[in-house]
C-alpha cells in the first residue's frame, strides 16, 4: 500500500474518495430545535445513538429575549426525551472548547458549527457540517464525507515573545488567502509544533476554516501525552504521503499581525497600522477564550487601566477557565483595569448577545471572523489580533504592538485591495434567467443571511429566509429570483460558517444551479443536502459575458454558452442520488 496522509488513514480510503462513516461525535448546539425539526421531517422519533451526540447551548446564552429562551427549553426537553448524556447548558461554555473534554486521538467528529475543526487539536479528524447533514446523523448515524486533499504545514524553530499562535494562523492566512486550502486537510509537522500547547494548537486548528481547510490536525505527541496525563495512541500521516500542497514556516521570523477589516485574509503587521483608534476589544471566543490567553491578558493589563472610552470584553470560553480565572485572581485583575467580564458563551462574535459594537465603533478582538456586520453591525470595523496584541491596544485606545515598543515589520504577502461586495439596488445582475456575479470574490454566508437573524428571529423555515436572502450584498436578489434562474459568481462563494440558511433559499427559490470558480466546503455540501446543484468550474465562469444563454445538462454533464459546450465533473452516483430526491431530507425518508 503507497504512503497516506492522516485524512486517508481515518478513512482507509485514497484521497477523492466517497466514503459513508459513523461519527464518534455529532456536536450540535443553539441550532439543535432546528436539527430537531429537520429530523421529523427525515420522520425520525428516536435518534441512532443518544451517545453519539453531544449538545451545548452556547451561541445566545444566557437568552436575550423569550424566544431564544423559549428554544433553550426545547433544546433541555429534546436532552430529556433522547437520553442524551453529554449536554452542556448555558453557561457552561462554548461547544468547542467544551469538545476539547470528549475529543480523543483518532475519532471522526463532526459538528454543525463551522469551526467544529478546533478538535483537530487532539489527533481527531474533526470537520463542521451544517443543521440539514447533523440532522441525518441523529437519524442514520453515519454520513458520506470526500477524502480530501492534504497540505502539509512544517514549523521551525519557536515563537518570540509577544508573537502567538493567533499570529502563526493569520501568516498562513494571508500568505495563501482565505480559500487557500479549500476543502483541504491541513496536517502541522516539524520541531515547531512542539513548542505549541493544547491551547495553541486549538487556535490554529480552529482558524483551518478560514483558510477554506476541511481540517487541521496535529500530532498525538508528548504535549498531547501531557494534557491527558497518559499516553495515548493516536493517528499520523506514513513518511512519503503525497500533498497537494506544502509550506515551511520558520516561527522565530513571525511578528505581531491583525487581519483589517472586511477579511480575514486582509492581514497586515500590527506596525503598518499601529495607531489606529479602537473603540472596543474584544478577548474570548472560540478561538481564543482559553485560560492561557486569559493569563496572557491579565498579565499585560494588571495594575494598569484600560483608555478612556474603551470598552474590553473579556469572555473565557468555559465555566472551568472562569472559576480557574477565579480562584487564581485574574477575574478580579481584569475588573480592576476596567475589563467587564461576560459569561462563557460566543459573546458578540457572530452579532448575537451581549457586546454589540455601536456605529462607527472599531473593533479589535481576538475572534475569526471580520466580515462586514459580522459583530451585529454593518456600521463598525473589525480587526482580528491576538489576546496580548487586543490588550495592549485596550490601554492604549489604538492598535499598539504587545512587544511593548512600535517595530517597522512589514507583512511580506500583501494583499490587493478588496473592498466587500455590495452591490446597489440600481444595479440589476439578472440578465435573462442568469444572475451574474462573476465579478465577485468571498462572498460570505453572512452577506448571505445575517448570523443575528439565524437564531433571534428565524429558524430554517424556507419562506422566512426568502426575503433576507442575500440582501447583505444584493437587495435585487430576494425580490427577483425566480424559478430556473442560474447563479454565476467568482472564487470561495460561501465561505464563512456552517449557515445551511442560503442554501435552504436558493433550493425553495427553485434556482436550477449555482456555477462558481471555487466553493467553500461546507457551502458545498448543504447545497447537495438541499437538492441544490452546485458546478465548481472556473472555465465557465470565464467564458460568460452578460447577456449570454446559459444551458446546462446534467446527464451529460455539460453547460452550453452560446455555441460553446463546456465540460464539468459530474457528481459522485451516491451524492447524485441526494441531488435527483430533492436533498437529504427525502433521501433519508427514501431508504
Amino acid at each position: 500500500m503507497s504512503p497516506r496522509t492522516f485524512v486517508e488513514k481515518i478513512f482507509d480510503a485514497d484521497c477523492g474518495s466517497i466514503v459513508f462513516k459513523k461519527p464518534d461525535i455529532v456536536l450540535t448546539h443553539d441550532n439543535t430545535a432546528s436539527i430537531k425539526k429537520t429530523f421529523e421531517k427525515m420522520g425520525g422519533d428516536k435518534v441512532a445513538d443518544p451517545d453519539q451526540l453531544l449538545i451545548v447551548l452556547d451561541h445566545n446564552a444566557p437568552p436575550t429575549n423569550a424566544k431564544l429562551a423559549t428554544q433553550y427549553q426545547e433544546v433541555r426537553n429534546i436532552v430529556k426525551y433522547q437520553g442524551i448524556d453529554k449536554f452542556y447548558d448555558a453557561g457552561k461554555g462554548i461547544c468547542h472548547q467544551i469538545m476539547s473534554y470528549h475529543a480523543m486521538p483518532g475519532m471522526v467528529i463532526v459538528g454543525s458549527d463551522s469551526h467544529s475543526c478546533t478538535a483537530g487539536a487532539f489527533n481527531a479528524m474533526a470537520a463542521g457540517i451544517d443543521r440539514t447533514e447533523a440532522a441525518g446523523l441523529w437519524k442514520r448515524g453515519e454520513t458520506w464525507f470526500r477524502v480530501p486533499e492534504t497540505m502539509k504545514v512544517t514549523l521551525k524553530g519557536k515563537l518570540n515573545q509577544g508573537v502567538f499562535a493567533k499570529d502563526i494562523s493569520l501568516w498562513i492566512i494571508g500568505m495563501i488567502g482565505s480559500d487557500g486550502a479549500d476543502y483541504m486537510s491541513i496536517e502541522y509537522h516539524g520541531d515547531g509544533v512542539k513548542t505549541l500547547s493544547i491551547a495553541q494548537r486549538m487556535t490554529l486548528a480552529n482558524l483551518a476554516s478560514e483558510m477554506g481547510a476541511k481540517n487541521a490536525v496535529f500530532p498525538s505527541d508528548e504535549v498531547l501525552t501531557e494534557f491527558y496525563g497518559k499516553k495515548v495512541e493516536g493517528v499520523w500521516a506514513d513518511e512519503g504521503a503525497n500533498y497537494a500542497k506544502e509550506i515551511e514556516l520558520d516561527l522565530s521570523k513571525i511578528f505581531p499581525l491583525v487581519a483589517a477589516p472586511h477579511h480575514v485574509d486582509n492581514v497586515k503587521a500590527v506596525s503598518e497600522v499601529q495607531g489606529t483608534k479602537l473603540h472596543q476589544g474584544v478577548i474570548g471566543t472560540c478561538t481564543n477564550g482559553r485560560f492561557e490567553d486569559i493569563k496572557i491578558a491579565t498579565e499585560i493589563l494588571e495594575g494598569k487601566q484600560v483608555a478612556d472610552g474603551f470598552q474590553l470584553l473579556v469572555i473565557p470560553a468555559s465555566q472551568k477557565i472562569y472559576l480557574q480565572a477565579i480562584e487564581e485572581g485574574l477575574i478580579t485583575k481584569l475588573i480592576a483595569s476596567g475589563a467587564t467580564v461576560l459569561s462563557s458563551s460566543c459573546g458578540p462574535c457572530l452579532g448575537t448577545g451581549q457586546g454589540i459594537p455601536a456605529d462607527g465603533f472599531t473593533v479589535i478582538s481576538t475572534a475569526n471572523r471580520n466580515f462586514k456586520g459580522r459583530m451585529g453591525n454593518k456600521e463598525a470595523e473589525i480587526y482580528l489580533a491576538s489576546p496580548a496584541t487586543v490588550a495592549y491596544s485596550a490601554l492604549k485606545g489604538e492598535i499598539a504592538d504587545p512587544r511593548g515598543k512600535e517595530y517597522n515589520d512589514k507583512f511580506p504577502y500583501q494583499k490587493e485591495s478588496s473592498s466587500t461586495v455590495e452591490i446597489p439596488a440600481s444595479d440589476n445582475r439578472k440578465l435573462g434567467n442568469v444572475w451574474n456575479y462573476t465579478d465577485a470574490d468571498n462572498i460570505n454566508t453572512d452577506q448571505m443571511f445575517a448570523g443575528n437573524l439565524t437564531y433571534n428571529v428565524l429558524s430554517s423555515d424556507a419562506e422566512s429566509i426568502m426575503p433576507h436572502l442575500f440582501v447583505g450584498f444584493d437587495e435585487n436578489f430576494s425580490k427577483n429570483v425566480a424559478s430556473g434562474d442560474i447563479l454565476i459568481a467568482g472564487e470561495n462563494f460561501g465561505c464563512g460558517s456552517s449557515r445551511e440558511h442560503p442554501a435552504v433559499g436558493l433550493a425553495h427559490a427553485g434556482v436550477k444551479a449555482v456555477i462558481v470558480k471555487s466553493s467553500n466546503r461546507i457551502f458545498y455540501r448543504s447545497c447537495i443536502n438541499q437538492g441544490l446543484a452546485l458546478i465548481v468550474n472556473p472555465e465557465i465562469v470565464d467564458t460568460y459575458k452578460s447577456g449570454d444563454n446559459v444551458e446546462i445538462n446534467f446527464n451529460q454533464g455539460f453547460v452550453k454558452i452560446g455555441d460553446r459546450e463546456i465540460k464539468f465533473a459530474p457528481l459522485p452516483e451516491k451524492l447524485m442520488g441526494i441531488i435527483e430526491k430533492k436533498g437529504l431530507v427525502n433521501w433519508m425518508k427514501s431508504i
